[in-house]
């Protein structure tokens, strides 16, 4: 077992104990809101994936500069598969979003900036994803897929400040004060933020090991041809 299996294994162990900590600490140690009262309890996740998928995307932007600048495979793995775990939170921001609108807004989905842009934002990395399958050649398809990762990231800052940029029922989090927070739930977000943090890094992991193992079998099946 070499250096990387064995801190990809190292990862795993913490991210399991870190998940589980998270659980306990959002459903049970954290109080149950007055007003929304359990379906509060999904903040936690909603929160916590949000800014893991921001985080993702970041990674994608910086190595999809170091593509621009310097065409080493191992960087735009690094891009592609952060891409890709990227659209996996963000998918669940989309997802968990709406079912805690219901109960408290009345409405599934409405055309708020914060989640018109979270929408946009998704678009636009499925689009990065699907530049990638249909371009063959790599060296055009790592520049083309990096102008992306670049030029993408753009909507990122946009998602964050559109609470503060635009009028919006989205409540703000990060304000004076922890948003109104109560002191036992800021905790439990906090552990919420750190477990995901640990399971993007596991994923990310797996999935960079993932491609270069793909990058090897073809490799070697076109020294047999």
């Amino acid at each position: 077992m070499n250096v990387l299996d064995k801190f990809d294994k190292l990862i795993s162990i913490l991210t399991f104990i870190l998940i589980s900590v998270a659980l306990y600490f959002a459903f049970i140690y954290a109080p149950v809101e007055k007003v929304m009262g359990i379906i509060q309890k999904i903040f936690y996740f909603h929160v916590a994936s949000a800014w893991i998928a921001f985080f993702a995307f970041f990674i994608t932007f910086l190595f999809s500069i170091l593509v621009l600048i310097n065409e080493k495979k191992i960087f735009d793995e690094i891009a592609a598969s952060s891409a890709e775990i990227g659209i996996v939170f963000c998918t669940i921001v989309l997802i968990t979003g709406p079912i805690w609108a219901r109960p408290v807004w009345g409405v599934w989905w409405t055309w708020d900036p914060r989640l018109t842009t979270t929408l946009v934002l998704w678009f636009i990395y499925v689009g990065y994803l699907m530049l990638r399958k249909f371009v063959d050649e790599d060296d055009k398809k790592a520049k083309f897929s990096a102008v992306v990762g670049v030029v993408g990231f753009i909507d990122v800052p946009i998602v964050f400040m559109s609470i503060r940029w635009w009028r919006t029922i989205h409540p703000n989090v990060l304000q004076k004060g922890g948003g109104g927070l109560h002191p036992d739930m800021l905790i439990a977000l906090i552990v919420s933020v750190i477990a995901f943090t640990f399971l993007y890094l596991a994923l990310m992991i797996k999935r960079v090991k993932l491609g270069l193992l793909a990058d090897r079998v073809l490799y070697l099946q076109s020294k047999i041809k």
